[in-house]
């Protein structure tokens, strides 16, 4: 299937290849280590919904013990970095490995092994800070509705709301949003997120990533696992065939990743089996 993807720096029309998460072939399947052949990966993985199961409440996240030896093991033999919506350091903290790169606030936010740093839109923070006041006001009364203030954004939670005051959560996001112009309104997974409105996503800092780490070369492969619209951003990055991108969920909707992972159990059997191959050894 094809989506008709906007417009290129010509005018063009783009149309970029979509296709529904259930038609999608396991990347526990032969195919994908097939199509990696000699070359190593480079390993880029969400968190939330993809590394650990969706909570009700971001702070009950707890990563598998198995799931985080595996990573361990592939960040011995390959590079690995986390790209996660939460805080870096929050993110760090629960994957809990020295040697990984974390990208927080949607790849605002990054640091790595050696002191490798770099940050996009902090001169956004107080417009952030003003909004998140605002936020807390607008919100006062709707049970289950809450603010997480993050370094790098906001992010409104109403997992735990009744389901009739999504519409009324929405319109108080938007317009806050709308009394600060360089913050631009985002959408996740029973989140509403007030971000910095700068030219920057998870795709472009992955392709970054790629970049500043050295690992556009023809004998590295990127992997990027993902279960939410934010993670089709990277998804659509390597619809050129230069990286492969893999899909955590089920469903109909449309994705522009290659492979599929039903939720985070089958992501730690992937990691277990991409951790014993024996060709990815340094």
């Amino acid at each position: 299937m094809f989506d008709h993807g906007g417009t290129g720096p010509a005018g063009e029309l783009l149309i970029r290849a979509v296709t529904r998460i259930d038609e999608l072939p396991s990347a526990l399947g032969e195919d994908l280590l097939a199509e990696l052949g000699d070359r190593r990966p480079a390993l880029f993985l969400d968190f939330d919904g993809t590394l650990c199961p969706i909570v009700p409440h971001p702070d009950q996240a707890v990563l598998d013990n198995e799931t985080r030896q595996a990573l361990r093991r592939i960040a011995d033999r390959c590079p690995v970095a986390v790209v996660s919506g939460r805080d870096r350091l929050d993110v760090a903290g629960r994957v809990a490995l020295d040697d990984l790169y974390y990208a927080g606030s949607h790849g605002c936010d990054i640091s790595g092994p050696g002191g490798f740093s770099q940050q996009w839109g902090a001169e956004l923070r107080p417009s952030l800070h003003d909004a998140g006041d605002e936020l807390d006001q607008a919100l006062e009364g709707i049970p289950g509705a809450w603010v997480e203030r993050k370094r790098f954004a906001l992010a409104v939670h109403y997992r735990q709301a009744p389901a009739d005051a999504e519409a009324r959560i929405e319109q108080a996001v938007r317009s806050v949003a709308a009394r600060h112009p360089d913050l631009r309104v985002a959408g996740g997974k029973k989140i509403f997120e007030l971000r910095p409105d700068i030219d920057w996503d998870k795709g472009k800092a992955v392709m970054w990533l790629l970049e500043s780490m050295g690992l556009r070369t023809d004998g590295i492969v990127p992997i990027y696992l993902g279960d939410d619209e934010t993670d089709e951003d990277v998804f659509r990055r390597f619809e050129d065939g230069s990286g492969i991108g893999i899909v955590v969920g089920a469903g109909d909707r449309l994705t522009a990743a290659r492979y599929r992972l039903a939720d985070p159990a089958e992501v730690s059997a992937f990691l277990l089996r991409l951790a014993k191959v024996p060709r990815y050894s340094t």
